[in-house]
């Protein structure tokens, strides 16, 4: 015998043919047995399919909820690197307040496009969208408090005198000579 001509040959010993050319009743013709309706399998399928939907939507909301909080961890890690840079102005100071007040806004920017993959019909986004803005506006809040602290608002008198008018003369005193 050679090397793979057994194999190959055109008579198989051990072949299956799953194809079905016999004229028997196929398993659609036999009845179902007692008690068993088929009815009631696509029943199940339908509350497993709607368990589905419900888990899907349960952890769509978890995510929405996750989503809205992580602007609280971006908070604390600016106020630490804020309280790190320091009172005074200089360039990793301003750099530093600058980057706190750019991220919150341009994540206020963003909302629909940050929640837009947890809508759903099931899902309320109203609160988790409503705690990421709250917590993005307490971010800039944080940034503009920064510039107030280098002093780089306009917050005090001595930083409008420019745009004051002259202030009146009250009284006039004059000595020496009269005219």
């Amino acid at each position: 015998m050679e090397k793979g001509k057994g194999v190959m040959g055109s008579c198989r010993r051990w072949a299956v043919d799953f194809s079905d050319n016999s004229t028997a009743p196929s398993s659609r013709d036999i009845p179902d047995p007692p008690g068993f309706t088929r009815a009631s399998v696509d029943q199940d399928d339908s509350a497993v399919s709607r368990q589905k939907k419900d888990a899907e939507s349960n952890w769509k909301a978890q995510k929405a909820w996750e989503v809205a909080q992580s602007p609280f961890k971006n908070l604390l890690m600016m106020g630490f690197m804020m309280w790190m840079a320091g009172s005074t102005v200089h360039l990793f100071s301003i750099g530093i307040t600058f980057s706190a007040l750019w991220q919150p806004i341009s994540a206020l920017q963003g909302v629909g496009k940050v929640f837009e993959p947890y809508k759903d019909n099931k899902v309320d986004l109203l609160g988790p969208k409503l705690l990421f803005i709250a917590l993005n506006l307490g971010g800039l809040a944080l940034g503009v408090w920064k510039l107030n602290t280098l002093g780089l608002l306009p917050t005090h008198a001595s930083d409008w005198v420019s745009s004051l008018p002259p202030a009146q003369e009250v009284e006039y005193s004059g000595g020496g000579v009269p005219l």
